[in-house]
């Protein structure tokens, strides 16, 4: 049992920071559904962080309240009308409304509002994202290198295809590129596929025809992944501070990267692409969450933004019982000019449940895999 000797010895930390981290994203995500309801008029009932039994709590002026649950992993923001935390209708209920009721209840706002409040999660996780990169990016700096070839390896790729050291790479199959990180984020997701990269060299532009290389690497938290290599090194290392305005820009930009290359690598392991045991669960969350603390407070910041932009992004995801599911159906209403209805609607949010505790599980199996305990459950 020594392989789980790490994960053991750092449990209360893993556990503990990761709780802290998943607290604040959940908070966020759910204060961007709160204020959006509110300044749409609906009232809210209760604002939990956690499921199950309330732990402790407050009620504010308008209400509301305000709960830590027993069950840390989650959170929700019960709004006037709802049946439940999922935000499900009271068919029964809301006939029998009065109309100073139905003035602050969910589900009889415009379909606008209605779509704009599901929206104001995932858009407040990429806004949380943003502010922390900025933050980041204007009191510490921004990783920035030249986009230009230090070394480049014997044998490997970028050899094969022609590169030499002092190429300052312009553009990869078009995109443009400014600095090296750009580099390695379009080659690691594109592992054996051929590109067209173009360098400057002796002020000229040259076209090259380059395949990165397909190659398994793993990780310093024990995953393996498999990752596109040219072979070549950066002429150096610099973290530039930004000023406010630029910090900000480059944190939009910075927070799309981070969703476009997220989408492509989930697409990859949909067809089969990319090892779908790359994809992780909450244990590996915890366990990197607390290796990430360790690095200190800059690292687990950025680790809070990438997981934030993920949380934004999987809530997006047209599945029902997550934000996009709801955005589904009242897409089929502006389409149909009137609601589902209730049956379809139920039996959506079964099926959308089904799938994502499918996920959930199987994401799971892949944590207990790479801790290595899933020789315990095959019985060797």
């Amino acid at each position: 049992m020594s392989y789980l000797a790490p994960f053991v010895h750092g449990g209360v930390w893993y556990a503990g920071i990761f709780l802290v981290v998943l607290t604040v994203l959940v908070f966020v995500h759910e204060l961007g559904h709160y204020l959006i309801a509110r300044y749409n008029g609906v009232r809210i009932e209760i604002f939990s962080i956690g499921f199950g039994p309330e732990l402790f709590g407050w009620n504010d002026r308008a209400g509301t309240r305000w709960k830590f649950s027993a069950i840390p992993l989650g959170g929700y923001v019960k709004m006037f009308g709802d049946a439940d935390p999922s935000s499900g209708m009271m068919a029964a209920a809301l006939g029998e409304m009065t109309a100073a009721e139905r003035e602050v209840s969910f589900h009889h706002k415009p379909l606008r509002q209605r779509a704009a409040i599901v929206g104001g999660g995932p858009v407040a996780n990429f806004a949380f994202a943003i502010v922390v990169l900025a933050v980041l990016f204007a009191t510490y700096g921004q990783p920035f290198t030249p986009a230009e070839v230090g070394q480049v390896q014997p044998g490997s790729a970028a050899e094969n295809g022609g590169m030499k050291p002092g190429d300052a790479i312009i553009d990869i199959n078009g995109s443009a590129i400014s600095r090296f990180e750009d580099i390695q984020q379009i080659v690691r997701l594109n592992p054996g596929e051929p590109m067209v990269i173009t360098v400057r060299r002796d002020g000229q532009p040259i076209k090259l025809n380059v395949t990165p290389t397909r190659t398994e690497m793993t990780d310093r938290f024990g995953s393996r992944h498999e990752i596109g290599l040219l072979g070549i090194s950066r002429s150096g290392v610099e973290y530039v501070k930004r000023n406010p305005l630029t910090a900000v820009t480059q944190a939009f930009s910075e927070t799309w990267n981070l969703a476009s290359s997220t989408l492509q690598a989930m697409w990859q392991i949909v067809i089969g692409t990319r090892a779908s045991d790359e994809l992780g669960g909450p244990l590996r969350i915890a366990q990197m969450s607390g290796e990430v603390a360790e690095g200190g407070i800059v690292p687990l910041l950025w680790f809070m933004a990438v997981l934030s932009v993920n949380l934004g992004l999987i809530n997006l995801f047209p599945v029902p019982v997550l934000d996009g599911g709801h955005l589904l159906f009242y897409a089929a209403e502006a389409i149909r000019g009137k609601p589902l209805g209730q049956r379809a609607q139920e039996y959506g949010f079964r099926i959308g449940l089904a799938l994502v505790l499918t996920l959930m599980v199987f994401a799971t199996w892949n944590d207990l895999v790479h801790l290595g305990l899933g020789s315990i459950f095959k019985g060797s």
